[in-house]
C-alpha cells in the first residue's frame, strides 16, 4: 500500500530543507551531506538540490557495519561509500529514508567515524516511526508514522519516489 506518493515526498523534502536552513544559519564548520545507501541516498539527492551546498554529495554504505551482518549476510547490493571530502571538524548532514529501530543509524555512525571525527552530525530522516531499540533521534524529520509491528516501510525509486507499507516476512 502506498503511504506517500512522489508529490507528498517532495513536499516533505521542501519542509525539511526549511528546517535544515534554520539549523545551519550560524554554522562555522564546513558542511557536507551524506546519504545512506540506498533509500537515504535517493532522499539526499533531492534534499541536496534544495539546500544548495557547494560541496559534492557523499554516499555511505553501511552493510558491513550492521549488527546483524553475521546472521543475515549481504541482502542488498553493496554500493561503495563515497566521501569526496575529509570529515574532520566538519558538520555532516546524515540522511536516511526511515528511522525505526535506530540500528541503521548506529551502523552509519560506526562507518562514518572510520573516516574521521566530525564536529557535528545532523540527522535528517524522511519518516520516523515508533519502535526505537537504540537511543537515536533525528534533528530533521519529514513526518512521523505509527505502524503495526509486522509492517515496515520501503522506499521505491530513484526517479519517482514513493513510500510503501509492506508486511514483514521475518524480523530484520
Amino acid at each position: 500500500m502506498i503511504l506517500l506518493n512522489h508529490s507528498q515526498i517532495e513536499a516533505l523534502l521542501n519542509n525539511m530543507a526549511a528546517q535544515l536552513r534554520m539549523h545551519l544559519q550560524e554554522e562555522q564548520a564546513p558542511v557536507y551531506m551524506l546519504g545512506i545507501h540506498t533509500g537515504g541516498y535517493w532522499i539526499a539527492e533531492r534534499f541536496y538540490e534544495r539546500i544548495g551546498l557547494k560541496s559534492e554529495l557523499g554516499g555511505l554504505d553501511i552493510h558491513l557495519y550492521r549488527d546483524d551482518f553475521s546472521r543475515i549476510g549481504i541482502r542488498y547490493p553493496v554500493h561503495p561509500s563515497h566521501l569526496p571530502w575529509g570529515i574532520d571538524n566538519a558538520t555532516i548532514i546524515l540522511v536516511d529514508d526511515v528511522l525505526h529501530t535506530g540500528r541503521t543509524i548506529r551502523a552509519a555512525l560506526n562507518a562514518l567515524f572510520d573516516y574521521g571525527r566530525p564536529a557535528r552530525i545532523i540527522l535528517a530522516i524522511l519518516v520516523q516511526r515508533h519502535g526505537r531499540e537504540l537511543p537515536v533521534s533525528a534533528d530533521i524529520v519529514g513526518t512521523d508514522m505509527v505502524l503495526p509491528d509486522d509492517q515496515h516501510l520501503k522506499l521505491y525509486g530513484p526517479e519517482l519516489l514513493s513510500l510503501h507499507q509492506v508486511t514483514r516476512s521475518s524480523r530484520s
